[in-house]
């Protein structure tokens, strides 16, 4: 869906999957400095929302999902992830529950199979899920932010701000009196700083949450009952995963970022070397210069220098070896 803030001064649009909302309004690292300082708003309208209501919709997310929700106080927010049989991730969800609807927002392009797989597994819950996509839009505020959130909107609070989930009329006139807006790429350096994983940016098809960093935050270890449990467990208690999470510091005298997928090799191997890993979401911030995420093979000394293609980088640890 093609956000009405594009019509914005400056704003240009993302490309791939987050075309539809601007990638930027004209100058990045103001956008980001305004974000770290607690101000504007990020317009994060094509990602997809999505709300489960009935009496049975938390007990019922429980047995899905790798987060403890059954006893999820209303406001809270919390997220979580839908696995595969062999514990590879398929969904990230960010969530939270009004007293009566559970809400949640997810990645562009992962709607529809989400829903697909929640019908499927209804059975004889009383649940209804709901596509709410084309009536609410996703707003991020930054954390620190004091801008008004209008009466009844439903909020996610986090420690890296708050996710409105705002009637998608109101989409320009929140915008109006809640500037400056930042974009994508703002939004997107500051992840990146805060070494937040993204799914379809820090996963691939073989991706399980401990490489991540998502134990603990999105998967609950003392539950059970999930597809692709046995998993989670038999990797935490007896094992360590075949990749880890790592966050780079870029050569700053490059011109270009290397992009998502650019191979990760060994400095010391030169440009021959095996492939150790790989660039997973790259951004230039407005402090720390060129950084990016990483995942390389769980073996690769934590303070080998490594060469994205032929970008030098410094790798600090996210995930333990």
């Amino acid at each position: 869906m093609k956000s009405p803030l594009l019509s914005l001064p400056g704003a240009v649009s993302a490309e791939g999957v987050d075309e539809g909302v601007a990638a930027h309004y004209g100058d990045l690292f103001r956008e980001q400095r305004a974000l770290a300082d607690g101000t504007g708003f990020v317009d994060l309208s094509h990602r997809g929302v999505v709300a489960v209501t009935g009496d049975d919709r938390l007990a019922w997310l429980h047995l899905l999902l790798t987060q403890h929700v059954s006893d999820l106080p209303a406001g809270r927010a919390t997220e979580a992830l839908i696995l595969s049989a062999h514990g590879h991730i398929e969904h990230a969800l960010y969530l939270v529950d009004d007293g009566a609807t559970v809400w949640m927002h997810t990645e562009p392009g992962t709607r529809d199979a989400l829903i697909a797989y929640l019908e499927s597994m209804k059975f004889f819950y009383r649940v209804e899920v709901a596509d709410r996509t084309e009536e609410f839009a996703v707003v991020h505020l930054p954390a620190g932010s004091i801008a008004e959130v209008p009466d009844g909107v439903v909020v996610r609070e986090t420690p890296h701000g708050r996710d409105l989930f705002l009637p998608r009329t109101d989409l320009e006139s929140y915008a109006a009196r809640s500037g400056p807006a930042a974009g994508l790429l703002a939004y997107e350096a500051l992840r990146v700083e805060n070494h937040r994983p993204r799914l379809g940016f820090e996963t691939d098809h073989r991706t399980i949450p401990h490489e991540l960093g998502w134990i603990g935050t999105a998967v609950h270890l003392q539950k059970g009952c999930y597809r692709g449990q046995e998993t989670v467990a038999r990797v935490h208690n007896l094992g360590k995963p075949p990749r880890r999470l790592v966050f780079l510091h870029l050569d700053g005298s490059e011109v270009h970022l290397p992009p998502h997928g650019t191979e990760l090799r060994l400095a010391a191997d030169g440009p021959d070397g095996r492939k150790i890993g790989f660039v997973t979401t790259s951004v230039r911030h407005h402090e720390l210069g060129p950084i990016a995420l990483a995942l390389v093979k769980r073996n690769v000394p934590v303070d080998a220098p490594l060469m994205a293609d032929t970008t030098a980088a410094a790798q600090e640890v996210v995930v333990e070896p």
